[in-house]
């Protein structure tokens, strides 16, 4: 089958297609027809705690139709349509762990859907399971316009919180203001804390996601207010290192966080797919939520998409037609 492999040279993550057997699902597991794939900046990212090595078949998420099914699964059938995270989306099939199957709404086309798992249960994890966002609360985005950023204005809005965004185009926040975004910034620059204090009428934000990484961390931790939280999920920056202010998480009561399924186990991945599936896929099903696709190319352009997510262009998942 034709496949695509994330492969690093000279520090550098560059796309090679290859020919490879067709896998097969274990106990566990089912084996999917690949309608559509999405990028992801964490597996593209050199020295990032997700890439996973030299190199690795590429794509942690897609939609199409089940094509074998391993022992032990039950609630599918082959020809179902479904989506979810998988090992290897960037491939004619893929694997996908019975504990990530979705069922695919009628109202999502396929690149709709293959734009929804990573992003959106990365999100659930930062708003639900350890930011405890709860309706009325505030919360900052950092680089609102990436996949994961634009899930969290969804789940935001769902919830009945509002949201504070950060982009360095004033194009893409009011892109993102059409989605749900309530509050726009304009910077790249670690010079918000004051304009978001004075937004929150001086009481700062209930929660950070932090998309951007370090250069921006300290002026993240200085918006927050009692016992507000902040998540780290990229480094967009390449910073990996920041200044913590310890008497302000010590007397302000602030929690740290990060997202990453670099050391989850597959218990946990399984317990944010369950959640996701619990708190968020009815506001998929019923169109609440419309996932937000910047573009979409064919597998034979998967450079190019590259390309557009390297240069930060994009608003929302960057899709590829893999069927």
């Amino acid at each position: 089958m034709k496949s695509c492999w994330i492969v690093t040279k000279d520090h550098k993550n560059v796309l090679e297609y290859r020919d490879v057997p067709q896998p097969q699902p274990k106990a566990g597991e089912i084996l999917i027809k690949v309608q559509a794939s999405a990028l992801n900046r964490g597996e593209m990212f050199v020295g990032g705690v997700v890439h996973g090595g030299p190199e690795k078949l590429g794509g942690n998420e897609a939609s199409g139709t089940v094509h074998a099914i391993g022992d032990g699964v039950t609630g599918v059938k082959a020809g179902d349509a479904v989506f979810g995270r998988v090992r290897g989306g960037f491939a004619e099939y893929a694997v996908m762990d019975a504990a990530q199957i979705m069922m695919k709404p009628d109202c999502l086309s396929w690149e709709q859907a293959a734009a929804v798992p990573v992003s959106y249960i990365t999100a659930w994890e930062m708003i639900h399971q350890f930011g405890k966002l709860q309706k009325g609360e505030t919360m900052l985005i950092m680089g609102a316009s990436s996949g994961a950023g634009v899930a969290s204005i969804h789940l935001a809005k769902l919830i009945g919180a509002r949201s504070i965004g950060t982009s360095g185009s004033q194009q893409k926040l009011e892109q993102l203001k059409a989605v749900g975004l309530d509050v726009g910034i304009a910077t790249r620059k670690p010079n918000f804390a004051a304009q978001v204090r004075e937004l929150t009428g001086g009481k700062g934000v209930d929660l950070v996601i932090n998309g951007v990484g370090g250069s921006v961390f300290a002026e993240c931790l200085r918006t927050l207010g009692f016992r507000g939280r902040l998540a780290t999920v990229g480094y967009v920056d390449n910073v990996f290192k920041a200044e913590i202010d310890l008497g302000a998480v010590h007397a302000w009561r602030l929690e740290i966080f990060g997202v990453s399924n670099a050391h989850l186990p597959a218990a946990g991945k399984a317990e944010a797919a369950a959640g996701f599936k619990r708190d968020v896929l009815p506001a998929l099903a019923d169109a609440r939520i419309v996932p937000l696709i910047d573009s979409v190319y064919s597998f034979d352009e998967l450079p190019a998409a590259k390309e557009r997510m390297d240069t930060s262009g994009m608003v929302g998942k960057i899709v590829v037609r893999i069927g």
